[in-house]
């Protein structure tokens, strides 16, 4: 496992490349506005879905649903036709349309600011629940997606098997300086050097902590 004083160079040379590169959606989001509404709106429409078409489909809902309230008077079908071309855009729209009664009938019309009682909403997961309460409420949570999961594991951060359990080591084994920052840095660094196909290793910042196929010496040639 990695020591304090590594995750903070980790963390680092992770920044540097963030700094020179466009940041992912959520983040887009959240600069125009800390919104926990409009954050979680975003992060349910981004799953499976492109930045490009995300931020689209965000700019054209939003005017039409600022608030629960909104949102609620709009039928399933223009929710649909709002937030298209999204992925699986048919059951996000319906789990956009319940979102208001729930508010109303379990917290009281409020958005929740706990994980927990954030993935008692339709449509919502840990992964959407973390970055709601990280970026939205800016409360310390962990982010945890298929870009945190599978650089974490290759840098040797972590030794886990699912998202979930990587979620629950880094909220042991992280400073929690570092807990909202780590999502956005990887997430970003997964998609412009650590590819899952075609990564960039030459040109990678953390080389010397990565466990992956190409830091593994080659086998020498027969003779």
């Amino acid at each position: 496992m990695r020591t304090v004083a590594e995750l903070d160079a980790i963390h680092d040379a992770l920044a540097a490349v963030a700094a020179q590169t466009q940041a992912p959606i959520m983040d887009l989001v959240a600069a125009q506005t800390r919104d926990p509404w409009c954050v979680l709106l975003g992060t349910i429409l981004s799953a499976r879905t492109r930045d490009a078409v995300t931020a689209e489909a965000v700019r054209r809902l939003l005017p039409r649903a600022p608030t629960p309230e909104a949102l609620a008077a709009l039928p399933v079908e223009e929710i649909e036709r709002l937030i298209r071309p999204v992925g699986f855009f048919h059951a996000k729209a319906r789990h956009l349309a319940a979102l208001p009664a729930v508010l109303r009938d379990r917290f009281g019309g409020r958005l929740p600011d706990t994980v927990e009682a954030l993935c008692e909403l339709p449509g919502v997961g840990r992964k959407t629940a973390n970055l709601v309460v990280a970026i939205g409420f800016g409360k310390p949570a962990i982010c945890v997606d298929t870009h945190v999961h599978r650089i974490n594991n290759l840098l040797g951060v972590v030794r886990t098997k699912t998202p979930l359990e990587t979620e629950m080591a880094l909220r042991r084994r992280l400073p929690q300086r570092l807990w909202i920052p780590w999502n956005t840095l990887f997430v970003t660094f997964g998609q412009t050097l650590c590819k899952p196909v075609g990564p960039r290793c030459g040109a990678c910042p953390v080389a010397r902590f990565c466990k992956g196929p190409a830091r593994k010496p080659k086998a020498p040639r027969a003779p």
